[in-house]
Parts: C-alpha cells; structure tokens; sequence
C-alpha cells in the first residue's frame, strides 16, 4: 500500500482499520479519483465492502466485510440500530449539560456547500452525547451514534452549540493552538505549530454482533498523534 494503514482486526468475513485523517473511506462522485481506503486495501486483501464511511478529515475505526451475504447481515443490523459507533471530539464551548440526547432529522447534500442540513422531512437520526471533560472554553465528548447519517455528529453538536473544533464546514475551520487554549503562554508564536489543524473527530470504536459467530464485538482505535496532543494538552489545563 502506498499509505499506511493500521489493521485493527480481520477474519474471514471482516476488516477492520484505523483510518488515518485527511483521506477518503472510498471513492465518491466528487473526487472518484483520488486515494481512499477502501482502493488501498483492495490492493492487499480482495474485495471489500465499507460498512460506513467516517468524513475524509475523520480518523479511526473503519469497518469493511468481506462479502456481499455479510455486508448485507451487518447493513440490517444498522438500520435496526444494532451497530453502536462511539466517536469522541474536541469542541469550542462548554456545555451545560453532562449528557444529552439529540435526534434532529437529518438530510445530507441539502445545500450548496454539499453539508448535511437539518429537515424534518430528513431521515431519523438520533446521537447519544457525554461529555468527558470541560476545560476553559472547549470540551471533550463523547458521541454514541445509534443511525449512520452523513455528518451526523458534526450537525448534531453544531445544533447543540458546540461544534467540533476547527470544523471548516459547520464550525470556524480556525487551527487549534497551544497558545489558544493555555493562559500565559511563552513560546513564539512566528514558530509555533497548531496541535491540530483538522476536524477534531475521531471514530474510537465500533460495537456490533458478529454476523457469523455470534460473537459481541467492540473494536477501538487508538488516537492518532494529533488528535492525541489536543487532548493531552486539555487535559492539563
């Protein structure tokens, strides 16, 4: 492969990876051309058929099936909400609320900026929110989807008020740097680097039933370096 790609676990029926940031799950109508994951893979492991397709900027769990009979098993499964997708985020804002419910109905590509829009004719979606910590004017959460819509999350915590931190399609897009977030800084900003500079969403795991064996699953993925300074970095304040 000409990117790496780390295998969180594979059988005979399953693939699953860590996604890293900043490339397509699979090719899309609007750039059918350029790398994604799915073509990566292929190269190395046969046919694959994505499950769900996390944001090009969104890093972590990507779950694939190796075949048509189980890709159709586990497609049912989401769509009776058997699949639980646990994603955690960094966002501006603290939020009032230790936990909340959200199931505002959702319509993908609803404008010109192709962004998923909130429509009641929209399909039912419905995300679980935590929060993990609030630290001066940000917060980590923790997002339980129980649908798979397009942006879900990120629509979801921007109707809340608390969109994802450097989001450039429903929050300000801006880099997150250290000196932002710490009182009294001291280092020299000509030199400084953002901790991260991209959609600060990561899918940490994936809950499901084995299709085959019967098993429960639960499949996680550890922070990429720079979700993982973000939070590092929170966590000290």
């Amino acid at each position: 492969m000409s990117i790496e790609i780390t295998v969180l676990f594979k059988d005979d029926w399953l693939l699953a990876v860590n996604k890293p940031s900043g490339i397509q799950s699979a090719p899309d109508r609007y750039a059918p051309d350029a790398t994604a994951v799915s073509r990566e893979l292929e190269m190395e492991h046969g046919r694959l058929w994505p499950l769900h397709a996390p944001d090009a900027d969104t890093s972590g769990v990507l779950l694939f099936t190796r075949d048509e009979g189980t890709h159709r098993a586990l497609s049912k499964a989401l769509e009776a909400q058997g699949i639980k997708s646990v994603s955690h985020a960094v966002v501006s804002g603290r939020p009032v609320w230790t936990e909340i419910v959200c199931d505002l109905s959702l319509t993908p590509d609803g404008d010109r900026m192709h962004r998923t829009i909130i429509d009641g004719a929209g399909k039912p979606s419905v995300t679980e929110f935590l929060v993990l910590g609030t630290y001066s004017r940000m917060a980590i959460i923790e997002a339980r989807s129980l649908t798979d819509r397009t942006h879900q999350v990120r629509v979801h915590l921007t109707a809340l008020g608390y969109p994802v931190a450097c989001d450039p399609l429903y929050g300000d897009g801006k880099p997150l740097f250290l000196s932002t977030i710490k009182r009294r800084w001291k280092g020299d900003e000509k030199l400084e680097r953002p901790l991260i500079s991209r959609t600060a969403l990561h899918a940490f795991s994936i809950e499901f039933t084995h299709p085959a064996t019967g098993g429960a699953m639960t499949i996680e993925a550890p922070y990429p370096k720079d979700f993982r300074a973000i939070v590092t970095q929170l966590r000290k304040m």
